[in-house]
C-alpha cells in the first residue's frame, strides 16, 4: 500500500524518454498511482538497448512503480477508453508534440469536458508559442538551441561540441513533478483543475543562471561575444576555436584535477574557503586582494601559471593522499568517483540511498531510492517498472470494462 502523501492520487501518464518519465516516477515514490499509456509495440526507451524483449535498463530506471496500459491511440477505439478512464483521474501527463494531442483527442480542452478539475501538465520541448513550438526536439537539440551546449564549453578530440548528461531532460523532470504538486494543492484549496505547461527550453535556461544579462556587471563581456558571434564566419573561425578562445581561464579553486591515479575535485566559493585551497597547495595567489580583475591579461597570466603549477604538482600524488591532505584543511574535495562503486559506499548505505527491487521478468535491479525522506508520510518506491501491457486487462476491468469486450479490443488490435 502507498504511503507517500500522494496516495490517492491518479495519474493518466502519456509520456516517454526522460523528463515525463522521470517525473511521473517521482510522483509514484511519493504515493501516487500512475497508469503508464504506451503503444502496443513499446514506447521507444523500453526498446533502446533491450537485454530481453521488450525490456532496456534505460526504461526500467525511469518507470518503476507504475502500472502499463498497452493500448493504440491511432485505433478507432482507442479514444472511447481514454475517455471512460479520465472519468476517475486527477493527473494528466503528456509530452508529445503540441499538435499531436489534439490529433487524439486528449488536448486540454478535450480531456477538460469530461474531467473539469483535472490536472493537464504538458510538456514540450520549446513551448507551444513561437517559430519552433513545432519541432521535435529531444535533450541534445535544445542543449544546442538553448546555449546550455556552448555555454559547457566542451570538445572532442576533433573539435566537435561535446554532450554530457541530459540535463535538461532530468530538470524538467523535476521541474513537472513540483508544478504538479503545485497544482494538486491548489485544487486541495479551490477545487480547479488546471493547465500546467513546462518545456526543455525553459528549464535548460534555469540551469544557466550565470548567463543572464546584468549589463551593470556583464556589459563589455557579453557585447564582446555577440560582436564576435556576427563576425566568426566572415572571420574564418571554426566553433572548436572560438570556445577556445573565449573560455575563461581555468582556476585553483573550483575545478577538477588529474591526479597520480585517478581525479579529484574542489570546491571554494568563499574567500574563507579559497585561502584554505592556498595554504594545502602552499601557493600564493592575489584572487582575493582589491583590485583583482579576471579579465585583465596580465592578470589572466598569473592566474594561468598558479593554475599550472598546481595541476603539475596534484599529479605527483593519489587520489586519496590529495582527499585526505585537503579535508586537514578544511577544503570541500571528492575523488571523482563512478556511480558504479558507490552502491556499497556506508555513506549510500547509512542514508539508505538505495532501494532494492524485483523486476518479474528481469529479476532483482538495484536504483536510487525516492529523493526525500518525509517522517510522516514517507515516500518508497513502489516496485519495479511494469512488463509491456502487464496492467492492460486489470485497469480496463477497474473501469468496467467486461472481458468479452477487453477480448474485443484486443482482437481489433486496439490493446495489447
Amino acid at each position: 500500500m502507498a504511503s507517500g502523501p500522494l496516495n490517492g492520487v491518479r495519474v493518466l501518464e502519456f509520456t516517454q524518454i526522460i523528463a515525463g518519465p522521470l517525473s511521473c516516477q517521482l510522483l509514484s515514490d511519493l504515493g501516487a498511482d500512475v497508469i503508464k499509456i504506451e503503444p502496443p509495440q513499446g514506447e521507444p526507451w523500453r526498446l533502446a538497448q533491450q537485454f530481453i524483449p521488450l525490456e532496456s535498463k534505460t526504461y526500467q530506471g525511469l518507470n518503476r512503480g507504475k502500472r502499463s496500459l498497452a493500448i493504440d491511440l491511432a485505433h478507432p477505439d482507442a479514444r472511447e477508453v481514454i475517455y471512460k478512464l479520465l472519468e476517475d483521474i486527477d493527473v494528466m501527463v503528456i509530452n508529445y508534440r503540441p499538435d499531436v494531442p489534439t490529433k487524439l483527442g486528449i488536448d486540454y480542452e478535450s480531456v477538460r469536458a469530461i474531467k473539469p478539475d483535472i490536472i493537464y501538465a504538458d510538456n514540450t520541448a520549446f513551448g507551444r508559442e513561437g517559430p519552433w513550438a513545432t519541432r521535435p526536439g529531444y535533450d541534445i537539440v535544445v542543449q544546442a538551441a538553448s546555449g546550455l551546449m556552448a555555454g559547457l564549453a566542451k570538445l572532442d578530440d576533433r573539435g566537435n561540441p561535446k554532450v554530457g548528461g541530459a540535463y535538461a531532460d532530468y530538470t524538467t523532470g523535476y521541474s513537472l513533478a513540483l508544478g504538479i504538486s503545485a497544482a494538486l494543492y491548489h485544487r486541495a484549496q479551490t477545487g480547479q483543475g488546471q493547465m500546467l505547461e513546462t518545456s526543455l527550453l525553459i528549464n535548460a535556461f534555469h540551469i544557466q543562471g550565470q548567463s543572464m544579462s546584468l549589463p551593470a556587471a556583464d556589459a563589455a563581456t557579453r557585447g564582446k561575444l555577440l560582436a564576435d558571434l556576427e563576425t566568426r564566419e566572415a572571420d574564418g573561425v571554426d566553433y572548436a576555436q572560438f570556445v577556445r578562445d573565449h573560455e575563461r581561464i581555468p582556476q585553483i579553486y573550483y575545478r577538477a584535477y588529474a591526479t597520480k591515479d585517478g581525479a579529484i575535485a574542489i570546491g571554494a566559493l568563499s574567500a574563507s574557503l579559497r585561502a584554505k585551497v592556498r595554504a594545502a597547495f602552499e601557493v600564493e595567489h592575489n584572487r582575493d586582494e582589491p583590485g583583482y580583475d579576471m579579465h585583465d591579461p596580465a592578470q589572466q597570466a598569473i592566474d594561468a601559471a598558479v593554475t599550472e603549477q598546481v595541476e603539475a604538482m596534484v599529479r605527483e600524488q593519489t587520489s586519496d593522499y590529495w582527499e585526505s591532505h585537503l579535508e586537514s584543511h578544511g577544503v570541500p574535495v571528492s575523488k571523482v568517483n563512478f556511480v558504479e562503486e558507490l552502491s556499497s559506499h556506508p555513506q549510500v548505505t547509512e542514508n539508505d540511498y538505495m532501494v532494492h527491487l524485483d523486476h518479474e521478468l528481469s529479476g532483482p535491479q538495484e536504483m536510487a531510492a525516492p529523493p526525500w525522506r518525509m517522517s510522516e508520510t514517507p515516500p518508497a518506491a513502489q516496485g519495479a517498472a511494469p512488463p509491456l501491457g502487464r496492467d492492460t486487462d486489470a485497469i480496463l476491468e477497474a473501469a468496467g470494462y467486461p472481458a468479452d469486450k477487453i477480448a474485443a479490443l484486443r482482437e481489433a488490435g486496439a490493446i495489447h
